[in-house]
């Protein structure tokens, strides 16, 4: 009676959870069946660990049952706790380690899993080979140590260790931040704009840092860099515009020759929680252009700025947020964003999403020089070093990290990996970027 209650009880469960989750985090919904996908490894993984676990003492046993299901308890609280109180009234320090703990868990149980699996093989293939060959069966009764036994260790070590690379990466290598610097060479650049030093940055997401401090060190990092423009290509936050409000002195110190311009991102619209009314959802939006006002940061929202010269002009341009992917809004406008620039004879592009240069500026042959994107992040997790550039993003976008150039036009798009963090609230191997350019002719 009791198993067939528990058939019954966990697909209900199971049912809720997705509900919640759709009307609480509509945007997040989709990834929930990777979300029951690590549930079922959970107890895949429990299977294995349980049999060592229980012949522990009854207080010991008590701890690590505590600690091996924690992650699911901290996922139950999450989505209990966000059908009384929305998530973007909660603590962004307290919110954000709560979604990182839950990650590193998981994915560290992640390797210990497939090592299971493999064991599992193993073990099978062994089973069946014994069956038939007595001299094997006497082999592997005698052998001290199984090979799949030997796979179950190498899980647990292989889990601690990831365990312990991404904590790492939430209180070190995120705040390691990293100039990137890059001499563009665009031959129609005017006389007077030679050597002009453009800094980008991207992907700020205040809603992931847990102190000032960190921010204030990449701002004054950022001001020694006497850049004649800044460039803020989109994701200033992760929910909602409030998110900015305790770093509004901080980002306010930034300073640049000729200004500092920001564009949207996907996160900056606010589509990522459900609001109570469209109104209520417009409000956020028009906070968040406030906010930008009040720092002294000029938002183009499909719009340009023309800057004039003798020897020729240089045109800025900013649109909102254009992206391939079906889950991205499509605000972006480029036809509209271009108007009056015309006579200018170096044009650059801000636009937040990298798929948009290739799905629309480059196929349909747009007159950009060169185009500043982030959103990707670098993945927050890869491989660089001289000559060697991987991440799993690679998967999903063509263009992730660092500068390209069109083979045919000759026009350049550079993708910065982000200041801030979303998600995992870390980094392992591609770090926090503040980017550099010099234009030369």
């Amino acid at each position: 009676m009791q198993r067939k209650l528990n058939y019954f009880l966990i697909p209900l469960l199971l049912v809720i959870g997705y509900l919640i989750l759709s009307f609480k985090l509509p945007k997040y919904s989709g990834q929930y069946i990777f979300m029951v996908l690590l549930f079922f490894a959970d107890l895949y993984l429990w299977t294995s660990v349980s049999k060592q676990i229980f012949s522990y003492r009854k207080w010991l046993k008590s701890i690590f049952v505590l600690i091996y299901w924690l992650p699911l308890l901290m996922v139950v609280g999450l989505m209990t706790s966000s059908v009384f109180v929305p998530i973007t009234e909660w603590n962004d320090q307290f919110r954000t380690l709560l979604f990182g703990f839950i990650l590193v868990f998981y994915v560290a149980k992640l390797l210990p899993v497939i090592f299971l699996i493999l064991a599992d093989i193993v073990r099978v293939i062994d089973k069946i080979f014994s069956l038939f060959n007595k001299a094997e069966r006497e082999k592997i009764e005698e052998e001290g140590i199984s090979r799949s036994k030997f796979l179950q260790y190498l899980g647990y070590i292989s889990g601690g260790l990831v365990l312990g690379t991404m904590f790492t990466g939430m209180f070190k290598w995120v705040y390691d931040f990293k100039v990137f610097e890059h001499k563009i060479k665009l031959p129609n650049l005017p006389a007077d704009f030679e050597g002009i030093k453009i800094v980008q940055i991207s992907d700020i997401h205040l809603g992931s840092w847990n102190l000032v401090k960190p921010l204030e060190q990449a701002v004054e990092k950022i001001n020694n860099l006497e850049a004649d423009l800044i460039l803020f290509t989109g994701d200033l936050v992760n929910f909602s515009t409030k998110e900015a409000y305790r770093f509004e002195e901080t980002l306010a110190k930034l300073k640049a020759k000729r200004g500092i311009y920001a564009t949207l991102g996907n996160h900056d619209y606010g589509d990522y929680i459900n609001w109570s009314s469209e109104a209520e959802k417009e409000k956020n939006l028009l906070d968040l252009y406030d906010f930008f006002d009040r720092i002294g940061w000029k938002l183009l929202k499909n719009e340009n700025e023309i800057f004039e010269s003798e020897s020729g002009n240089l045109a800025l341009i900013g649109v909102e947020n254009w992206g391939a992917n079906p889950r991205f809004p499509k605000h972006g406008d480029i036809d509209l964003a271009l108007k009056g620039t015309e006579d200018a004879a170096v044009r650059l592009l801000m636009t937040h999403d990298p798929s948009h240069w290739d799905e629309i500026i480059v196929p349909k042959n747009y007159p950009i020089d060169l185009s500043m994107s982030g959103h990707t992040h670098g993945f927050q997790f890869g491989i660089e070093t001289p000559g060697f550039k991987w991440s799993p993003v690679k998967w999903l976008y063509k263009h992730w990290a660092g500068l390209y150039q069109d083979e045919q036009s000759g026009r350049y798009l550079y993708v910065n990996r982000g200041l801030g963090v979303i998600g995992y609230p870390g980094r392992i191997g591609i770090l926090p970027e503040i980017t550099k350019f010099e234009l030369v002719s």
